[in-house]
């Protein structure tokens, strides 16, 4: 004990914990230099030898590449896009289908008028009406919504019908 009550003791007693704390700090240090080197071969990969410089050039170059990339498919998928909205609006898109006892026989409503049009409200009507020993059948254009001739009250009762029918709305990608 007498030795460190002494400026030599004192001296040495300083060294020792100045050589503690430089070790702490140098363990501190090398902890957080394995941890940037782990960090900086996520980001740089493999390659070891490229600078960090070289690798963001690298990644931006590539970045550019496939920006440019996407863009020209977004372009591509705008026109087909364009494209198939066009030609589903001429698709059939509402129907209806009216039964209807022709002749009031009581043969059980075996006449059918059936509408088919598109989003134009353009189209067709299909009629067949049957009586006990015949079946005929009539079809009539129908251009925004009217027939191009007379229609008989079962056509136009299947028309308002299938332009009543509300299509669901498109469905859009949730993020």
């Amino acid at each position: 004990m007498d030795d460190l009550t002494s400026t030599t003791g004192a001296l040495g007693l300083a060294a020792v914990v100045v050589a503690l704390a430089a070790l702490t700090v140098g363990i501190v240090a090398l902890v957080r230099l394995r941890r940037l080197r782990a960090d900086q071969q996520l980001v740089l990969g493999d390659t070891g030898s490229a600078d960090v410089v070289a690798h963001a050039a690298g990644l931006s170059r590539e970045f550019r590449a496939l920006h440019a990339y996407v863009e020209d498919m977004a372009t591509h998928l705008t026109g087909r896009l364009d494209t198939v909205e066009t030609r589903l609006d001429g698709a059939i898109a509402h129907t209806s289908l009216v039964r209807y006892d022709a002749y009031n026989e009581m043969s059980g409503r075996q006449s059918t008028t059936l509408a088919l049009l598109d989003d134009r409200r353009n189209g067709i009507v299909i009629s067949t009406i049957h009586h006990r020993d015949t079946a005929r059948m009539y079809v009539k254009r129908v251009v925004d919504g009217a027939g191009e001739l007379q229609l008989s009250p079962e056509e136009d009762e299947a028309i308002r019908l299938a332009l009543s029918t509300e299509l669901p709305a498109p469905s859009t990608p949730e993020s």
